[in-house]
């Protein structure tokens, strides 16, 4: 299947048979996956790879207990590296100035490139995979659970194995609603309803709103998901442990 085709058709995977990933398949989509693209060809990630029940039971608690994490035969956990670039800085007689935020952005994006590629190459290859947002809530537990240095940050987290489920593919906004030309053009109230009626009338969300007692899909997201007292608590933490990790003064 081409590549864009499979893109289309792709969906998360939560559910994993007890097939093993082997190490040869592994290694080899860990390397391809380098040749995503990187900021000043310094490659700002490291991968840690989780096998045994015991460490995979000790990260749990970080992502939610989300049964995948103990469920899938590979989690990677996927972080933002300049402690390693610094190292060879120091080594080579080069001073390093890479404990900001700025730095934290670069190391991240190439984090997040890398992971977006090995993502591809991994359902490529028939794998399954999810990505766990949760990497961002407490990353506090992954870094001691992973004993992560300094300048060293947990942004991204992949479930990986053979799939034992086909769950169905979710719904995305239609191309116009995100792609602007030449210059970017605010939503209007006709333009969100034309992009997001689709959306709003599939029946698990109508579903999902009534279940809840909400007006809105909007505030199932705001009053229940992704609430602004969340939000804040957890972007405090953030920001507490890039202070920690020697990211921020």
């Amino acid at each position: 299947m081409a590549l864009i085709e499979l893109m289309k058709a792709r969906t998360s995977i939560r559910k994993y048979s007890e097939k093993e990933v082997s190490e040869e398949l592994l290694d080899s989509l860990l390397e391809a996956a380098a040749r995503t693209q990187t900021m000043g060809n310094l490659q700002l990630y490291s991968v840690v790879v989780t096998r045994s029940a015991e460490m995979k039971e000790r990260l749990a608690p970080a992502h939610f207990n989300q049964p995948m994490v103990k469920g899938a035969p590979v989690v990677l956990t996927i972080c933002a590296d300049f402690n390693r670039t610094s190292t060879w800085c120091r080594n080579r007689k080069a001073q390093p100035g890479y404990d900001n935020m700025l730095s934290f952005v670069n190391a991240a994006s190439d984090a997040l490139l890398y992971a977006q590629t090995f993502s591809c190459l991994a359902e490529e290859a028939g794998l399954g995979v999810c990505y766990l947002g949760t990497t961002v809530y407490m990353p506090g537990q992954i870094i001691d659970t992973l004993q992560l240095p300094k300048l060293v940050m947990p942004v991204a987290t992949l479930t990986v194995g053979w799939p034992d489920e086909q769950p169905a593919i979710s719904d995305r906004l239609p191309l116009a609603s995100f792609v602007h030309h030449e210059q970017y053009a605010d939503y209007s109230p006709q333009d969100i309803d034309t992009y997001y009626f689709a959306k709003e009338q599939l029946p698990e969300n109508l579903k999902f709103v009534e279940i809840n007692k909400k007006e809105t899909l909007a505030q199932i997201f705001t009053d229940i998901r992704y609430t602004k007292r969340d939000n804040e608590a957890l972007s405090q933490t953030f920001m507490d442990t890039l202070r920690k990790q020697g990211f921020l003064d």
